[in-house]
């Protein structure tokens, strides 16, 4: 498909959806955010493609968020039109079980850094800048930021970002642990190739599965429930791994001292 505000490259089992909009600094217009809800849909049903990576075009941003210009020529509330996954096709994507990568190159700040804190990973350029704002235009991270970032780095550590509405450096988020690692500007891309490189090379549906035990398991109170609802085969995609060919490739090659041909099946 031709999109006019991302881009979208395949490379072998990856898949890289870029927001393309430099000049408004990656702003996540209606029209973007639906775009980049098409490429994840096609993301998530090709079997052949194993993860994702999102980031920004050029250096400054990564995506400010919505589309401020669009939200004030909107006669209502509801004319602010987004796809049912969200922000960005991805802050309401909760049943994805494939891996996320967020390449911040810059700005991420309200909606944006919501985009970022529903991948899975992030890493982030040294000169990257995250925050939730929305407080000071009179709004508030109503797209699962507020309630991600608690959980992600705990209640104190959160409530400060959230009630002060100050934003924060790569290196703080990494301090605080939203953020995986931070690089040079000029490296990014190549950190977030490695990384997903690294997922590549282990079995497409143990990560699926593991993924989705992961999240999942978060709605339950006590580990011994989880562990039961595990035995009771409450994760699909565990049941598909062990009963995939994927399995016993692994073992062989395991035993065979070689690579494994991971088949996704």
């Amino acid at each position: 498909m031709n999109y006019e505000f991302i881009k979208v490259s395949h490379q072998d089992h990856l898949c890289i959806i870029t927001i393309d909009r430099p000049d408004a600094l990656n702003a996540l217009s209606p029209a973007t955010s639906f775009e980049m809800a098409e490429a994840f849909d096609t993301f998530e049903a090709n079997k052949n493609l194993w993860v994702a990576i999102v980031t920004g075009s050029g250096d400054k941003a990564f995506s400010v968020g919505g589309d401020i210009k669009v939200m004030v020529n909107a006669e209502q509330a509801e004319d602010y039109v987004l796809p049912e996954s969200g922000y960005g096709g991805l802050t309401s994507r909760v049943g994805c079980h494939k891996p996320i990568i967020a390449a911040v190159n810059g700005l991420a700040l309200g909606g944006g850094f919501e985009v970022a804190l529903a991948a899975d990973i992030i890493i982030a350029a040294e000169g990257a800048v995250f925050g939730l704002p929305e407080p000071k235009i009179g709004t508030a991270a109503v797209a699962g930021g507020m309630h991600r970032l608690v959980r992600q780095i705990g209640l104190k550590a959160a409530m400060g970002i959230l009630l002060t509405a100050d934003s924060v450096s790569a290196q703080e988020g990494h301090r605080l642990g939203f953020v995986n690692s931070v690089v040079p500007g000029d490296q990014l891309m190549e950190a977030a190739f490695n990384t997903a490189l690294k997922i590549i090379q282990c079995a497409p549906l143990a990560i699926q599965a593991t993924k989705q035990a992961v999240m999942e398991g978060l709605n339950f109170a006590s580990l011994d429930e989880l562990q039961q609802a595990q035995k009771d085969g409450q994760f699909d995609r565990l049941e598909t791994m062990f009963q995939s060919r994927d399995i016993k490739e692994g073992l062989t090659a395991f035993v065979e001292k070689r690579k494994p041909n991971w088949q996704a099946k």
